[in-house]
C-alpha cells in the first residue's frame, strides 16, 4: 500500500450545539486534497469510512443543514458521528487502497460490508520437496500454488484422489526437505500411485514433470495431456497391450469426469470474472463467474446486507474494492451489469496490483451478455432462496415466542436472560440479554462484574446479579424512568441453568414482589439445551421444534455476551502483573515476555539468553528482569509481590482452561 503524506490522522470533535453539529472551524483545517476520513461516535468507534477526491468538499456535505439529496443511511449515521479523523495521499487511488484496509479492519456499522455466503476450499501446492496436493480454505503468502475456489469440500477431494492415482503425487506428510526417510515404502508404491520419495526410489527431475502436468489440468489446460494419453492408448492397442490401453481409456474418462463441471461458454479462450447482482428489501446477491481459458471454472455467491437501497454503482464499488484486494487472482477483463462508482480508479487500483491493465466493461450484446445474463439468473435463484430462509427463520421465531407464551400462560413482551461466566471463580461477571419478543435488543443489554462473591459460586453470583438488576429497576420505575433500561420490568426471566438457578431467582423476585415468571434453559452434559424448567416440573423438548430453536438462540447469546465480558476484563487484568514493578518493561514488553513463557513463574526461571530471545527484549532489559526476580526470591519478599506474582499465574493458567472449555 503506497505511503500516506504526513498530515495525519487529524482529529476533530464535533460541538453539541442546538440539534445541528457545529463544526465549521475544523473544517476549515482539512485540507482540499484526496484522502479518506473516518467518522466516529462518542465511543470512539469508528461508524464509517469513506475516501474523497476534495476531503473537504466531501466531509462538509455530510454536515450541512439541509436534509436535501442525503440519503437515509446518512441521515442516520450523522445523528451517531461525534468527532472524525482524515487521512491525505497523494492520490485517489491511494485511497481507495486505504480506504478498503480500514474497511476490512474495522467493519464500520455504516459501510457496505462484504459477507462471503461459505468460506471455499482450494487446492494447494506448497513450496517443498516433492510437493503434494492439499485442500486447504485460506490461502496464504507462504510461496505456494492456490488453485479455486472450488465449489465443494467434495469436489476438491474427488480432484485430489484422481490426480495423485493418475499422476503418482504422494499423500503422505513425510518432510523431504528435511530428509525424512522410511524403511520401506507404503501400500501406495506397491499399487503403483506412489514413486516412493520416502525410501529415495523416486526421480525428483521425473516427479517435477508430473507435477507440472497437475498444474496444467488444475488451471483448465488439460489437451496436450489428452494428445499424449490417446496417442499411448491406440500405440498400447496397436501393439495388443490391452491392458494397457485399458489404464489410458480410464485415465481418459476419468480426465472428462474432472472436467465435466466446466462448461465452455467463450469462443475465445480467455480469463475474465463475471459479476450479477440481484436486490431484495435489505439483502443484496452478488453472483461471480470465474471464467478461466474460457470456460466457467467457478462460480461464487455473496451476500450483503444493505438496508439504505444504495445505488447498484455504489454497491458495486464496495464490492469490487473488498473482493479483489486480497484475490489471488486478478483477471485482465471484468465484466458487471452497470459501471460502478469509481469506476477509473477501481480498474487503475486492480491494474496497479496486477501488473497490468484491468478493463471494466458492460457487455450489450454476444457471448459476455449471455453469460451475465445466466449468472443474474443464478443471482435471482440465490436471492429467493436467502429470502425464503429469513422468512422462514422469522416464522420459526415467531413460533417460538407463542410457545414459550403457551408454558408460561401470559403474554410476553420483554424477555430477559441472565448467565455468569468464571474460571474456577476467577473474575466472576454476570450477562444480561433482552430480546422483544423474539428481536434482540443490543442496546438494552446490561453486564455485571461480580463484587461480593469468591470462588466459583453461581447461585450466589446470580442472586447478586439479579438483586442489583430488579434493585436498580425499582428505583428507576420510582422515578418514572419506564422507557428503557433497567425500569423496564420483563415479561418473563430465563435463567441459564435448572433448578436450582430457578429457585434463586424466584427468590429474589419474591422478595420484591415482583410477580414474574422464572424458566430454566437446562443443558446437557456436553452443555447443549435439552429442555426447561418451570414451576418445578422439568420439559423435555424436540431439538427441531420452534421452542427449542428460540430458548437455544437466547441461551446462546447470553453466553457469548457473557464470555465476551469475561474475557475483556481478563485480558486487562493479564496487562497487570509482578512485571509492572520492573523498571524498563512497559506493556509491550511485559506482553511479548508473557506470550513467550506463558507465565510469570516461567519468566522467573528463564536465564540470560531465554530473556534476550524474546522479540522487544535488550541485554538491559533481560538483565532489569532477572535481577528483580533474583532480589525478590529471599525470605523477605513482600507480601504486595507474592500476590502479584500468584494472581498472573492464575490468570495464564486461567485462560488455557477457558480456551479449552470453549
Amino acid at each position: 500500500m503506497p505511503a500516506a503524506r504526513d498530515f495525519g490522522p487529524r482529529r476533530f470533535f464535533l460541538q453539541k450545539g442546538g440539534t445541528m453539529k457545529d463544526f465549521s472551524e475544523a473544517l476549515k483545517q482539512v485540507p482540499e486534497s484526496p484522502g479518506v476520513y473516518l467518522m466516529r461516535d462518542k465511543n470512539n468507534v469508528i461508524i464509517y469510512v469513506g475516501k474523497a477526491i476534495n476531503l473537504r468538499r466531501r466531509v462538509r456535505s455530510y454536515f450541512t443543514p439541509s436534509s436535501h439529496g442525503k440519503s437515509p443511511k446518512v441521515l442516520a449515521m450523522v445523528e451517531h458521528v461525534d468527532h472524525f479523523e482524515y487521512i491525505v495521499v497523494d492520490n485517489e487511488v491511494e485511497a481507495l487502497v486505504l480506504e478498503s484496509n480500514f474497511i476490512k479492519a474495522h467493519r464500520p456499522h455504516y459501510n457496505i460490508i462484504l459477507r462471503d455466503d461459505k468460506q471455499y476450499p482450494y487446492i494447494c501446492i506448497p513450496q517443498e520437496r516433492y510437493p503434494r496436493l492439499l485442500k486447504v480454505r485460506q490461502t496464504k503468502s507462504d510461496g505456494g500454488e492456490y488453485f479455486g475456489p472450488f465449489p465443494n469440500a467434495y469436489a476438491v477431494n474427488d480432484t485430489i484422489r484422481l490426480l495423485q492415482r493418475l499422476f503418482g503425487i504422494r499423500s503422505c506428510r513425510l518432510d523431504f526437505d528435511h530428509d525424512a526417510r522410511l524403511r520401506r515404502p507404503c501400500l501406495n508404491y506397491d499399487l503403483g500411485q506412489c514413486p516412493a520419495p520416502c525410501v529415495g526410489l523416486a526421480d525428483e527431475k521425473e516427479y517435477a514433470e508430473q507435477m507440472d502436468r497437475v498444474r496444467d489440468i488444475l488451471k483448465g489446460n488439460d489437451r496436450a495431456v489428452r494428445e499424449q494419453w490417446t496417442g499411448e492408448m491406440h500405440a498400447a492397442a496397436e501393439n495388443l497391450e490391452y491392458e494397457r490401453a485399458a489404464r489410458f481409456r480410464d485415465a481418459l474418462n476419468n480426465l472428462d469426469a474432472l472436467q465435466e463441471k466446466q462448461k465452455v461458454t467463450l469462443a475465445r479462450g480467455e480469463d475474465c470474472d463475471v459479476i450479477a447482482m440481484a436486490r431484495g428489501t435489505t439483502q443484496v446477491i452478488l453472483q461471480v463467474f470465474f471464467v478461466r481459458g474460457g470456460k466457467v471454472v467457478d462460480r461464487r455467491t455473496f451476500r450483503l446486507q444493505e438496508e439504505f437501497q444504495e445505488s447498484a454503482e455504489v454497491i458495486l464499488s464496495s464490492f469490487l474494492k473488498q473482493f479483489y484486494l486480497e484475490a489471488t487472482y486478478i483477471p485482465a477483463e471484468i465484466y458487471m451489469e452497470t459501471e460502478p462508482e469509481d469506476g477509473d480508479a477501481i480498474a487503475a487500483f486492480l491494474g496497479d496490483r496486477k501488473g497490468h491493465r484491468v478493463h471494466l466493461h458492460v457487455p450489450r450484446r454476444g457471448d459476455k451478455k449471455e453469460l451475465l445474463r445466466t449468472a443474474q439468473a443464478n443471482a435471482e435463484e440465490q436471492l429467493t432462496k436467502a429470502m425464503a430462509r429469513e422468512a422462514r427463520k422469522e416464522r420459526n421465531k415467531d413460533a417460538g415466542i407463542h410457545a414459550l407464551e403457551a408454558v408460561v400462560q401470559r403474554d410476553l413482551n420483554r424477555v430477559e436472560a441472565y448467565d455468569i461466566s468464571n474460571v474456577s471463580g476467577v473474575q466472576n461477571v454476570g450477562a444480561m440479554v433482552v430480546f422483544q419478543r423474539e428481536r434482540k435488543q443490543p442496546k438494552e443489554y446490561r453486564k455485571f462484574k461480580i463484587r461480593t462473591v469468591e470462588g466459583p459460586d453461581d447461585y450466589a453470583s446470580q442472586r447478586e446479579m439479579l438483586e442489583r438488576r430488579f434493585d436498580h429497576g425499582l428505583h428507576d420505575a420510582e422515578e418514572g424512568k419506564t422507557l428503557t433500561g433497567f425500569g423496564v420490568l420483563p415479561s418473563v426471566v430465563l435463567m441459564d441453568g435448572g433448578k436450582g438457578h430457578v429457585h434463586v431467582a424466584e427468590e429474589v423476585l419474591r422478595e420484591r414482589h415482583l410477580d414474574i415468571p422464572v424458566v430454566g434453559m437446562v443443558k446437557d452434559d456436553h452443555h447443549i439445551t435439552r429442555a426447561l424448567f418451570y414451576r418445578e416440573e422439568e420439559w423435555e423438548m424436540d431439538p427441531r421444534s420452534p421452542l427449542y430453536e428460540y430458548l437455544y438462540a437466547v441461551q446462546e447469546e447470553v453466553h457469548r455476551f457473557a464470555i465476551e465480558y469475561h474475557r475483556r476484563l481478563r485480558s486487562t487484568e493479564m496487562m497487570t502483573s509482578a512485571l509492572d514493578a520492573i523498571p524498563g518493561i512497559g506493556r509491550k514488553r511485559r506482553t511479548a515476555l508473557l506470550r513467550a513463557f506463558g507465565s510469570v513463574a516461567a519468566i522467573k526461571k528463564a536465564d540470560m539468553a531465554e530473556l534476550q530471545a524474546v522479540d522487544g527484549m535488550t541485554k538491559a532489559s533481560a538483565e532489569a528482569v532477572a535481577h528483580y526476580f533474583a532480589q525478590h526470591a529471599a525470605e523477605n519478599v513482600s507480601d504486595a509481590a507474592q500476590k502479584a506474582v500468584s494472581k498472573e499465574t492464575a490468570n495464564v493458567t486461567s485462560e488455557r482452561s477457558l480456551s479449552k472449555k470453549e
